[in-house]
């Protein structure tokens, strides 16, 4: 069974679109659907084995598909490949900033260089792609760009650093959107709540407890997917959205509408979309946190 997507199936024919981050999670999941729509998919990373993985699962899926390992935290490397990409496919229609990643703890623990390090992450990487594809391409022949944020609203405690990443992601992304707006280039956010993916293996086992209290505090009770998040990716490259830039599509349940003067009510009526046919849940969710 092929992708599920919710979109027509040739939407983004002819198209190329660089997903970084695109080895695994929300990353893997919109370079599959993005294939099944049409796209040549660019993916982008530091691993070369995971981004093979996902590059093999599209092409057995019949999609079309391409490698590039790069750290997106290294401006010749950026431009190095998108260059690649441009003499592969003579085109780049859009970007998804994918990349990213953090860990919990509390802000006074933060060393500068720990701070810095998730920052260049989680912005300076995102802006150095986000420059070099409109330099090299997007400024003579438009495009759009979808970056991906966080749940940040109302302070991020315990993720300090990414928090203060994401929120200067989300207004670089609405100054660019009007910066670039007359050259055909549409910018805009999508902010992830907690979402059931790969990432959630990667944290500490203080962290995952927390993972697991996580959905008694989401007004929808439960985890997003990562087909969720994907299709309001999918949604802000296409014509449909034309008009759309500079804006930030939440995915996250309500999260940052729970208030302490309301008491959620415990119930299982919102029901997961799940068009992904590869997906499988995290280590977490089906193994629990192991014991030493």
């Amino acid at each position: 069974m092929p992708y599920q997507s919710v979109f027509r199936d040739d939407l983004f024919a002819g198209q190329t679109v660089i997903v970084t981050g695109g080895g695994s999670g929300i990353g893997r999941c919109t370079a599959h659907e993005l294939a099944a729509l049409g796209a040549h998919v660019a993916l982008v990373g530091r691993t070369a084995e995971k981004l093979e993985a996902v590059r093999a699962e599209i092409l057995q899926d019949g999609g079309s598909a391409s490698t590039h390992v790069c750290d997106i935290r290294d401006e010749l490397a950026v431009g190095t490949t998108i260059d690649a990409v441009l003499q592969l496919r003579g085109r780049l229609d859009g970007l998804v900033n994918n990349a990213g990643g953090q860990y919990r703890t509390a802000m006074k623990t933060i060393s500068t260089k720990g701070f810095e390090a998730v920052v260049r992450s989680n912005l300076t990487g995102g802006f150095i792609f986000m420059r070099e594809a409109y330099l090299r391409w997007m400024e003579a022949n438009g495009g759009a760009i979808v970056n991906i944020i966080a749940d940040i609203w109302n302070g991020w405690p315990d993720f300090a650093h990414s928090g203060a990443a994401r929120g200067g992601m989300l207004t670089l992304t609405e100054t660019a959107a009007c910066e670039w707006a007359a050259s055909g280039v549409r910018v805009n956010t999508v902010a992830p709540g907690g979402i059931a993916s790969s990432g959630f293996d990667t944290y500490s086992p203080e962290a995952k407890a927390k993972i697991l209290e996580f959905p008694q505090r989401v007004p929808l009770q439960r985890y997003g997917t990562e087909s969720e998040v994907s299709a309001a990716i999918v949604y802000l490259l296409s014509p449909a959205a034309a008009y759309i830039t500079g804006s930030c599509i939440r995915v996250d349940g309500g999260t940052p509408n729970a208030r302490t003067t309301w008491n959620l009510e415990p119930h299982h009526r919102s029901k997961p979309f799940e068009a992904f046919h590869r997906a499988s849940l995290p280590k977490l969710l089906t193994e629990g946190i192991p014991t030493p």
